[in-house]
């Protein structure tokens, strides 16, 4: 299960990666002369509308291979008019961004999909979802769609707030707890028991789940993407300036929390895909060579000066970066085995 989650996933996040730069090139009259899921050799392939679409040895990548990128093989030939850098700047820029652009929409899709099936715990609110069994909010009557109102007669507003109030007022004996029943306000005294795995004072109650129509839905993913996102950015830039460690896995890191998503059930795994397609399309706007930043800082740099750097030398310093990564990513799948290894 855990194998099969993961091919799921990475099949999703690098076709979606790569069809978002193949349909832009194939929009702008670049010609594609192969479309690859995995890497290595090739196990078969079929050609359709003038592109090779190959399916390779090693499912943990992919690639799309334009015409006029000094990568043509065997008889294929460059079309007049149908290379890659012979379109101007923006045209090259927008080819090379849509892969990551894709797999960020993705996870905004996912998410939004989320949000109006599954939905998400309302913290803006005190009003209870669920009441747990066998805790001091059951034993005093409460019920789904009460509103607590104030913990101890300091007014409670929101989700967390309140809980942090009644966890606290849980050391101190006694809780007084006004609450709301449609039209009618009452107090509720009572004592809250620790919870003897946490430690935690609990009342025992949950927030309730709220979920949206379509355009609220989308309308909150994006604001969600964005602040994951920037949190995402915040964490590589604190790790950059030695402020804090990074955990990083690889593939293997990859499929075991795949086959732990898988087995929390299926809104937990699309909640996993979605992060994946997200820190996927992150990473690869990043201005490290090889990478699909890299490449665009190049475009920026012709796009300002007007002029194009040698192809020739940016050749060699995406290759470097290239190396540079698989060396990376072999050393961050040992750690991960080593780990791995060590857990079972």
């Amino acid at each position: 299960m855990t194998v099969l989650a993961f091919l799921f996933v990475i099949a999703i996040c690098v076709i979606s990666h790569e069809w978002g730069h193949y349909i832009t090139a194939r929009l702008f009259g670049v010609q594609v002369h192969e479309f690859a899921f995995g890497m290595g050799p090739v196990l078969f392939g079929r050609k359709r509308w003038n592109t090779l679409w190959t399916f390779r040895l090693f499912p943990v990548g992919g690639f799309v291979r334009l015409a006029g990128m000094g990568e043509e093989r065997g008889n294929e030939e460059l079309l007049p008019g149908g290379g890659f850098f012979e379109k101007s700047a923006w045209r090259r820029f927008l080819i090379l961004s849509a892969g990551a652009a894709l797999n960020i929409l993705l996870a905004v899709g996912i998410t939004a999909f989320l949000l109006m099936t599954r939905g998400v715990m309302d913290l803006k609110s005190t009003t209870i979802g669920e009441i747990m069994t066998e805790y001091p909010a059951a034993e005093a009557g409460l019920r789904q769609g009460d509103t607590i109102l104030a913990v101890n007669d300091e007014p409670a507003t929101s989700w967390e707030p309140m809980a942090k109030a009644l966890r606290e007022a849980g050391h101190h004996g006694t809780v007084r707890i006004l609450v709301e029943r449609e039209s009618d306000r009452f107090t509720v005294e009572t004592t809250l028991r620790k919870d003897p795995q946490s430690g935690v004072f609990l009342f025992g109650i949950r927030p309730r789940i709220i979920t949206y129509p379509f355009f609220e839905a989308l309308g909150r993913s994006f604001g969600y993407i964005f602040e994951m996102s920037r949190d995402i950015l915040s964490g590589i830039l604190s790790w950059l300036f030695g402020k804090q460690k990074m955990d990083v896995t690889g593939p293997v890191g990859i499929a075991t929390m795949a086959g732990e998503a898988v087995k929390q059930g299926l809104w937990s795994f699309l909640s996993f895909l979605a992060v994946i397609n997200l820190n996927l399309g992150i990473l690869n706007l990043l201005p490290f060579p090889a990478l699909d930043g890299g490449r665009l800082i190049f475009l920026l740099g012709e796009m300002l000066t007007g002029r194009k750097f040698p192809e020739r030398w940016e050749y060699y310093v995406h290759l470097a970066g290239f190396v540079v990564l698989i060396s990376l990513i072999l050393l961050v799948t040992w750690k991960d085995i080593v780990t791995l290894a060590g857990s079972q």
